[in-house]
């Protein structure tokens, strides 16, 4: 393509909106394009691929770049990360900026592990204490590839293999997700928003690892669950369809914001035994009510989301150290509040989808060393009699570089029937 001067002006904007990372990058992104309601789908597409390209590879980029302005960002990502050449870009350039683009191709800045891993020297250097060099730089990479595209077929409309016809029907090419029985991985970026399957509840966009979490709750059609995190319903829905819309499945959550995003989702689901609900806290009353009287509680704990950068860069750059010890706190709240609900001989799921250890076993061990009524469980054990060919070992860890997926954690907890 060759670039327009408005379309490197654009992306240079949507930079500058983005870039001080006051905010979640898709919010802000999502804000520049109301604001800039000209722009056109081709334009956006590629003022997304530019800002999410550098926010992948911004220590690098600044490094070779030698400025963190969003105008140089803008020609470099689009000259090194996108692909274009000088040619394509020239006419978009004034004479300065040609001279500078021609620099900047030439310059090859020697980098530390940390920036040549794009990520921060307080991440690199706790990453580097968890993960053996090999592992970490396979990681590292992984990371800077966009995630794929996966849906989760709605079994309370049609199974896997007919909604994967009904795709190809109507073009979109998808292939069977490896572990998860009713996740199907897209081809390319198709706009799915409008899709009869999509609009009719038929399938829902989830990443596998999410999926897999789902398994581990393993809910029986008369239980009574709880979705303790539930944000926008994606593992609820799951939970859901598993139950059969039996039982009664409360989604619990403390924004508002986030359960309105999930009533369309639960609208288009089929489903009528989920109940969203917002909690002031964990300390609600509505948990205090069901003390002991919850046969399955999932607790999807917020977290650094590291395990996410393929398609949320941004929480690298804004993430610190100290965050760290503010999430785990949080995190072992929540979990020993939602430990209240289960019932004797109910299960507690535990999940991040972070690769933080402090996040991660360190909250289980501590949870278990003050909770003597609940035993870990086996969570290879639990997927493999939901039929899925994977072993992690005794808690779920996946990782983008070993399974294709984000990275998730989880962890199964017992309680003793007595």
């Amino acid at each position: 393509m060759t670039l327009r001067a408005n379309q490197l002006g654009a992306l240079s904007d949507a930079l500058a909106a983005v870039l001080p990372l006051r905010e979640p990058s898709d919010t802000a992104l999502h804000q520049f394009f109301r604001k800039h309601t000209k722009l056109g789908q081709q334009d956006r597409a590629f003022i997304a691929d530019g800002v999410f390209a550098t926010l992948r590879r911004l220590r690098s980029l600044t490094a070779q770049a030698e400025s963190g302005a969003p105008r140089p960002l803008a020609i470099g990502v689009t000259l090194r990360d996108l692909g274009l050449s000088m040619r394509e870009l020239d006419g978009a350039l004034s004479a300065p900026e040609r001279a500078w683009a021609t620099a900047f191709r030439a310059r090859k800045p020697t980098l530390t592990p940390a920036e040549a891993a794009e990520l921060p020297d307080w991440l690199w250097t706790r990453l580097s204490e968890v993960f053996a060099a090999d592992d970490l730089d396979a990681l590292a990479r992984a990371w800077l590839t966009p995630a794929p595209l996966d849906l989760r077929v709605n079994t309370m409309f049609g199974t896997r293999d007919t909604t994967w016809a009904a795709l190809a029907a109507s073009g979109i090419s998808a292939e069977a997700t490896p572990y998860s029985p009713l996740g199907l991985r897209v081809a390319g970026r198709p706009a799915l928003q409008n899709h009869p399957l999509f609009k009719s509840g038929a399938i829902e966009v989830q990443d596998e690892g999410s999926q897999l979490v789902g398994y581990l709750v393993a809910p029986k059609r008369t239980d009574m669950v709880v979705d303790f995190c539930a944000g926008a319903g994606g593992k609820t829905l799951l939970l859901g369809a598993l139950m059969r819309s039996q039982g009664r499945l409360y989604a619990f959550d403390v924004a508002p914001k986030r359960l309105a995003r999930f009533k369309p989702r639960l609208a288009r689901s089929g489903l009528s035994n989920v109940q969203p609900t917002l909690i002031q806290n964990e300390r609600d009353t509505h948990v205090k009510r069901l003390a002991r009287k919850i046969d399955r509680v999932l607790v999807d704990a917020p977290c650094t989301g590291f395990g996410t950068l393929r398609r949320n860069p941004d929480l690298k750059w804004r993430q610190t150290a100290a965050d760290i010890g503010e999430l785990t706190a949080k995190q072992a709240r929540i979990l020993a509040a939602a430990a209240t609900m289960v019932k004797p001989g109910g299960r507690l799921v535990y999940a991040t989808c972070s690769v933080l250890p402090e996040e991660n076993e360190a909250i289980v061990d501590a949870f278990l060393a003050a909770h003597p009524q609940f035993a870990p469980g086996n969570a290879a054990a639990e997927l493999a009699r939901a039929g899925v060919a994977l072993d992690t070992g005794p808690t779920l860890k996946l990782y983008p570089h070993r399974h294709g997926c984000d990275g998730f954690f989880a962890a199964v907890l017992e309680r003793a029937s007595a």
